[in-house]
Formats: C-alpha cells, sequence, structure tokens
C-alpha cells in the first residue's frame, strides 16, 4: 500500500480539541525543554549509536527521553510499510507526528532514521515550535559507511539482492542547514559534547540535576 502525505487531508468533521494542560504547563514539570533532535545519515553513519549513547548520557543528569530507532518502529507501528519512495516517506511522516506528541508532554524526543529526502524532513520540522525541532546530521561518506556495513545491506545492494537502497540506488538529500553537522573525523566524545549542548540549551535554570 503506497501513502502520499496531502496538506489538510484531515476529514471535515475532525476538529482538533484543545485540552486544559498546555506544553507549557507540562515543561514546568521537567528540568529542561521539551524538543526533538533528529539524527539523519546514511546507514551506517553512527545514527543509532550516538542516540543510544546520548540518552545514557541525558538519563544520566536526570532527563526525560524517549528514543526512536529505525529498526524498532518498524517492528510496530510501521510494520504495514515497505521501502519505496512513498512509503519511507509516510515513515517519516508517522515518526514526526509521534515525536511531536512526545516533544508535547516535555520530553527530549531522539529520532534515528536515515529520512533520506528533504522533503520529508522539512514536513516533520514544520510540526513544531521554533526551537523545538534540531536537525543532526550525521556527516559519515558513504565509503566508510560501506565498510562499516554492519548489517550487511550495502553489501546485498551492491548485489542487486536489496533495490532502492540509499546511496546506492536511490538518493540520500543532505541537509543544508542542520542544526549540528557530525563528522567522521571528530571524536565520539566531541560528538556527546556538541549533542548535549544542543539538548540542553535552554533548560531550566532551577534544575539542578541536569548540567
Amino acid at each position: 500500500m503506497a501513502f502520499e502525505y496531502r496538506d489538510n487531508d484531515s476529514p471535515a468533521d475532525v476538529v482538533w480539541n484543545t485540552g486544559s494542560v498546555t506544553p507549557e504547563m507540562r515543561g514546568r514539570l521537567k528540568p529542561h525543554a521539551g524538543r526533538c533532535i533528529w539524527f539523519t545519515g546514511l546507514s551506517g553513519s553512527g545514527k543509532s549509536t550516538l542516540a543510544n549513547v546520548l540518552e545514557a548520557e541525558l538519563n544520566r543528569r536526570g532527563c526525560h527521553t524517549m528514543l526512536l530507532d529505525g529498526d524498532n518502529i518498524r517492528h510496530g507501528l510501521c510494520r504495514d510499510l515497505g521501502m519505496s519512495r512513498a512509503d519511507r516517506s509516510e515513515n517519516i511522516r508517522r515518526i514526526g507526528e509521534v515525536a511531536h506528541l512526545f516533544v508535547e508532554s516535555g520530553l527530549i524526543v531522539l529520532t534515528a532514521f536515515i529520512s533520506p529526502f528533504a522533503r520529508d524532513r522539512q514536513q516533520a520540522r514544520s510540526l513544531f515550535r521554533p526551537g523545538e525541532f534540531q536537525e543532526v546530521f550525521v556527516d559519515t561518506p558513504l565509503g566508510l559507511c560501506e565498510q562499516r556495513d554492519p548489517k550487511g545491506l550495502y553489501r546485498r545492494a551492491r548485489a542487486g539482492e536489496i533495490h532502492d537502497f540509499t546511496g546506492i540506488d536511490s538518493p540520500y538529500e543532505p541537509p543544508m542547514q542542520p542544526e549540528l553537522s557530525l563528522h567522521a573525523t571528530d571524536s565520539p566524545q566531541r560528538h556527546i559534547e556538541q549533542l548535549l549542548a544542543l539538548c540542553l540549551s535552554g533548560a531550566s535554570d532551577s534544575a539542578g540535576s541536569v548540567g
């Protein structure tokens, strides 16, 4: 089944219900601001590894987090989707909506998805208020990703066993102005320092557990 995002495609009789508790009220119960850290990059670039390490460090500092990983999501929420361009766009649309709900609850949400298409990432960004969506480009060269190839996917794609594979026979559109670019030449420690600064900017001054 193919999906295509359309603006204003909600039925006319579906009306947004505004609750009594606002995101600001929820945020006051947290030691930090709710936000989405959106990791994007090629398969094997290190997105999931960085997201996992970052979440562990944020948890150690008393932050409330939720990690959305590409493979995990396809076991449940998006298990009905394939790997066509339309299905991958629908996958990212759903993730954006889920991430938005978590941010509304005051959590720091980390998403680790290839999300190869700029239009899909922009659509996700449009769900959030200014400053809530932080795009992190894990800028690892294709050659290095292929050397790592932790799942053997590049090898299978080169052999013609997998089609429409990002970086081989399907494009990856790198972010033009991400909030943060992480390069393979920098140390993992440097990456985490930069990510923590991004996550905790604007954290509550009264939160002794953060920092």
